[in-house]
């Protein structure tokens, strides 16, 4: 099975992608599609939402969703690659190709944040160079905020 790697420039609110991509990330994240749904919506009319997406045989199987957080600032919001398609390195090459675009656009930082039960994703951003910047409790938990610089 080969692997084919999309980057949308904009996710628009109409566009049909955005429930597929609402139902994977309900897949990956154990997460509910309404409230996902609900948080596309938002963010799309705080600002434009890159998208870099993973297919196998034409079907979307990993994701990665950004946008600016403030000049020259990135923030890495969404992502994750269907339970069935996890281990093969999928999630990796989103992050690389979501980096190297942001190098390109002239960012020189990335912002992210996870949680401690999704160790898999704690892990490729701390190999991915990383730092933990801090911790911001939430309703579902404790919130790990990492940043990047990236290279001039």
């Amino acid at each position: 099975m080969e692997i084919e790697y999309l980057f949308r420039t904009e996710l628009l609110a109409a566009d049909p992608l955005c429930k597929i991509v609402v139902d994977l990330l309900a897949a990956a994240l154990e997460n509910s599609s309404v409230e996902l749904a609900a948080d596309l919506a938002y963010q799309q009319q705080r600002s434009p939402l890159q998208l870099w997406l993973a297919l196998a045989d034409g079907q979307v199987i990993g994701c990665k969703l950004g946008y600016e957080r403030k000049p020259a600032h990135y923030y890495s919001w969404l992502g994750g690659v269907h339970p069935g398609f996890r281990g093969q390195g999928i999630a990796r090459e989103l992050l690389r190709q979501q980096h190297a675009w942001c190098q390109q656009q002239g960012y020189n930082r990335i912002r992210t944040q996870t949680y401690n039960h999704w160790r898999a994703m704690l892990l490729l951003n701390l190999r991915a160079g990383f730092d933990i910047v801090g911790t911001v409790q939430s309703a579902r938990g404790l919130v790990i905020v990492l940043e990047k610089e990236l290279a001039a």
